[in-house]
Parts: structure tokens; C-alpha cells; sequence
């Protein structure tokens, strides 16, 4: 089993051995009103969600993985509070993070965090794509990031992601994105972002489920 060693919370245990709202049947029976995709290579999972969307609400949710306990845990648990209670609308669906649901999990082993943005990931995705087939792409929402490198283009959300797929050191975040490769005058505030996040996700106990 997947997670040997590893200190997960009983309610990610719980989740993983009976995970919630996992698609059973196929998926042209399903007819759902969005669908998201994600893959993660560095870590072998991969997460599909499906939506179905009433009145501005996503009244159910399925989802389909390839991944380990973490990334089965994590959507299991984010399957619950997109309809919990009637379901969240589209709007409250999209701002779901990767906190939120490690927080609904009792934490996660620092080495596992980046499993939990699948299913965030994977979430917007269809909301995006029930947007575009229903002629509401004015409302797929703006990336507000912020460029940290403008010679490639480097955003700080670009950073974090990195950080949550396991980037901990500047020479592999640099490797993986190219940060400060052209004129280099974005390299002390691409540390100093790195850390930061490096902190918050490695070291806070939301993520790591210490006490």
C-alpha cells in the first residue's frame, strides 16, 4: 500500500481506502457538464473530474485517478466540499487551494503535498470547460499572477506550483523554468519567493499535520 512510512491523518487514510464520489460508470452515461485534466509526471498521478452544474452550482461531482494515496485522498476529500450542502457554486468551486483541502485532511507529509493540487487543478479545469460549452468564456477567470522573471516570462504562481511538485533548491527551480536565464536581475527575488514557499508548504504545520 501506498503511504508506508509516510504519517498520514486518519481522515486521509479513511479517504483512501473508501474514497467518495469516484465514477463508476462511463463516461459518455455520466453526460457530464464539464470536464477537467491534469497530469502530474513527476509523481505518476493523474486526476479527471467531472461536473454537473445546475443554477450556477455544481450539484455533483466524479473523478477518476492513477495516483497514490495522497492524490486519492485529496479528491476524495474535494469531491465532499464541492457538494457539500447543496453544492458550491462555480465561483466558490474555482478558489478552492490546495489549503483548504489539506486542512480538511488534517495535514499531509511534506513530501506528498504536491498531490493535492491535482484535484484543484483538475476542478478548474472543468469549470473552464463547462464555460466554453455553454458560451460563457467571458466568465473563465483571469490569471492574476504575478511576472517575477520578464525575460521568460516566470510567474510567482509559476514558482509556487514548481515548490509543490517537490522544488525545494534554486539550480532545479532555475532548470525547470529558466528564472533568471536571460538579463538575471529577477534571481534575488526568485530566491527569495522559492524560500518563502519552500517554508510555507515544507515547514507550516497545516501542511505537514504536525502539532
Amino acid at each position: 500500500m501506498d503511504g508506508v512510512g509516510w504519517n498520514y491523518s486518519d481522515v486521509v487514510k479513511e479517504h483512501f481506502m473508501r474514497p467518495k464520489n469516484i465514477l463508476q460508470v462511463s463516461e459518455e452515461e455520466y453526460n457530464a457538464d464539464g470536464v477537467g485534466f491534469v497530469g502530474s509526471p513527476a509523481c505518476g498521478d493523474m486526476m479527471k473530474i467531472f461536473i454537473k452544474v445546475k443554477d450556477g452550482k455544481i450539484i455533483d461531482l466524479k473523478w477518476q485517478t492513477f495516483g497514490c494515496a495522497s492524490a486519492i485522498g485529496s479528491t476524495s476529500m474535494l469531491s465532499e466540499m464541492v457538494v457539500r450542502d447543496g453544492g458550491m457554486t462555480l465561483e466558490e468551486a474555482f478558489k478552492i487551494t490546495p489549503e483548504a483541502i489539506i486542512k480538511e485532511l488534517g495535514g499531509l507529509p511534506a513530501n506528498k503535498i504536491h498531490c493535492s493540487v491535482l484535484g484543484d487543478k483538475a476542478l478548474r479545469d472543468a469549470i473552464n470547460d463547462y464555460y466554453k460549452k455553454t458560451g460563457q468564456t467571458d466568465k473563465i477567470p483571469k490569471n492574476t499572477a504575478k511576472i517575477v522573471c520578464e525575460c521568460l516570462e516566470v510567474t510567482d504562481e509559476d514558482i509556487r506550483m514548481e515548490v509543490l511538485e517537490g522544488v525545494k533548491d534554486f539550480d532545479t527551480l532555475q532548470k525547470r523554468t529558466k528564472v533568471g536565464t536571460g538579463c538575471g536581475k529577477c534571481v534575488d527575488n526568485a530566491k527569495k519567493i522559492l524560500n518563502d514557499f519552500v517554508e510555507q508548504y515544507y515547514n507550516c504545520s497545516i501542511y505537514t499535520g504536525e502539532k
